[in-house]
């Protein structure tokens, strides 16, 4: 196995939880909050597309698919487009609203394409480019492509928790 089907296997995770999570969730469930400042699954779901798009796109030098293909007229939140959702308030995560569960992961699927089209491209040597100076250290490629799959996988798996109190709600 090379560098870059390791990564499609770890990003491949990342569309398991994220399907097992939001498949057949109405859109109140979707938005349902365990308190008044939790997250959604919509908002965690939407959140962890929107990082990967905006992080992978940026590397990948191409626009993000949300604005690209339209997904964020299809939302249409009352955000701005170039907003993923780092340190949203109570009342941001709340203005997130998901019509469906389809809708959410056909934008997430949507990004998780681009995401493997861009892996498919990449050597070994690519990941030690330093893409990011902001940072001391710098981050190189290979460290960008694995804090988006740990954000990521944490944010699903907390989409999974609030699903699986949802479906005990259920009955």
């Amino acid at each position: 196995m090379n560098t870059a089907e390791l990564l499609t296997e770890a990003y491949g995770r990342i569309k398991e939880v994220v399907h097992s999570a939001v498949d057949g969730l109405t859109a109140d469930e979707l938005a349902f909050r365990v308190d008044p400042e939790a997250n959604t699954v919509g908002w965690l779901v939407w959140h962890l597309a929107r990082v990967q798009d905006d992080h992978v796109a940026e590397v990948a030098g191409r626009p993000q698919t949300w604005t690209e293909d339209g997904w964020d007229k299809r939302f249409g939140l009352p955000l701005d487009t170039a907003d993923i959702g780092y340190g949203h308030s109570p009342q941001e995560v709340a203005s997130v609203t998901v019509s469906s569960a389809d809708l959410l992961t056909g934008y997430y699927d949507a990004v998780h394409e681009q995401t493997l089209a861009y892996l498919r491209s990449l050597a070994d040597a690519d990941l030690d480019q330093v893409v990011d100076r902001r940072w001391d250290p710098p981050v190189t490629l290979g460290a960008r492509l694995v804090s988006v799959i740990s954000d990521d996988l944490q944010h699903a798996g907390q989409a999974a928790l609030l699903r699986g109190i949802l479906l005990r709600r259920r009955g």
